[in-house]
């Protein structure tokens, strides 16, 4: 069996549900099952943030549907408690996953980075979390400039200034440390990338690195707005 987390799931029929999963190993993975009724019911264990673990009937490739059928799931764990800001966080996290991840995206390392996530946040909320989430999930879905070397390929420094260009990563617009510059509008410091590359954010770098991470994802998002950032500005 393997590892997996439900991102989602809607009803399918009368008593049968699809299920976005991220599975360890494979990636995404969209699946139908039976929910069944009384005590052998499954839908408490349908839920985001529950270890789980899985086993399916593999449908031939040319299925239309792509949908695959689970024909074991169990519990590996307790589930994780996420409360308040770590709760919409891994809400951010599985509708990022569910919009962005494309059904059986071979994604290995982007399993162990959500669960480790999931694991931080159950312990303590921090906004540093989401952007190392972030950069992951660009880097698998090759969205990630390169966050160490600039547009004409010299080293980042971390006492310079840049602006993101589209599609070519950072370009250079003042060396040396200037306050002024590596305040103003759209220019990111050197200092935030190379600490983001590392994870090694510090709370100077917070807005800057939040701002970066949405720039990269909003050609990908599109224009339809995420629900989860919503709900949590709702909240706040």
């Amino acid at each position: 069996m393997q590892r997996a987390y439900v991102l989602h799931h809607r009803p399918f029929r009368e008593s049968s549900v699809i299920v976005n999963l991220l599975v360890d190993g494979v990636g995404r993975v969209d699946a139908i099952t039976r929910v069944g009724n009384g005590k052998r019911s499954i839908k408490s264990i349908l839920q985001p943030f529950q270890p789980l673990l899985v086993q399916f009937r593999y449908q031939p490739k040319s299925s239309a549907s792509g949908l695959q059928t689970l024909s074991q799931i169990e519990p590996a764990s307790v589930a994780l408690p996420l409360q308040g800001d770590s709760l919409y966080s891994g809400m951010y996290l599985n509708e990022l996953l569910v919009r962005l991840v494309k059904v059986e995206h071979q994604a290995e390392s982007l399993f162990v980075a959500y669960h480790q996530t999931l694991l931080k946040l159950a312990g303590e909320f921090h906004p540093n979390l989401l952007r190392y989430f972030e950069k992951q999930l660009l880097q698998e879905l090759g969205a990630l400039p390169q966050l160490e070397y600039d547009t004409l390929g010299e080293k980042i420094e971390a006492d310079s200034s840049y602006l993101l260009i589209a599609e070519s990563g950072f370009q250079v617009v003042y060396r040396g440390n200037n306050q002024a510059m590596n305040h103003a509008k759209g220019t990111l410091s050197g200092a935030m990338l190379l600490a983001l590359s590392q994870h090694e954010l510090l709370p100077a770098h917070i807005n800057q690195a939040k701002g970066l991470m949405r720039n990269l994802l909003a050609p990908l998002l599109g224009n339809k707005p995420l629900l989860s950032r919503k709900l949590f500005r709702r909240e706040r």
